[in-house]
């Protein structure tokens, strides 16, 4: 079972930058490397978008190999949030919404609490 989010557990990137979606495992897992400039190998999910929006590619190592999920939508597309740079980290629940369609340039986070570094016991 993965763990994703900002806690010890599984990282999630968004390349920002279009993917031809006829590429496969090593197709990505270069994009992920030369790219997006992170380890194919380090078990966090690298989400991929078609230059249309309606097509996303998840590439993650499963201790054993590479594993890929696809969806292509019916209607619609599926919106990143923008950043600078080739790729971006969001957490597990803002992957969640962003396949689920909702527009995280459009939702408003709420205050919450945030440990900070001078607050860890050592």
């Amino acid at each position: 079972m993965l763990s994703v989010g900002h806690h010890g557990g599984v990282r999630v990137f968004l390349c920002l930058e279009p993917m031809d979606m006829r590429r496969s495992f090593d197709g990505l897992a270069a994009a992920a490397e030369h790219v997006m400039r992170q380890d194919p190998l380090s078990g966090h999910l690298f989400v991929f978008r078609g230059r249309r929006g309606d097509r996303v590619k998840i590439l993650y190592w499963a201790r054993d190999g590479y594993a890929l999920w696809y969806k292509r939508l019916e209607a619609g597309v599926v919106k990143f949030p923008a950043g600078s740079g080739t790729s971006i980290e969001v957490s597990g629940a803002e992957l969640a919404c962003i396949l689920e369609g909702l527009d995280l340039a459009q939702a408003r986070r709420s205050k919450r609490y945030a440990r900070t570094e001078s607050e860890v016991i050592v």
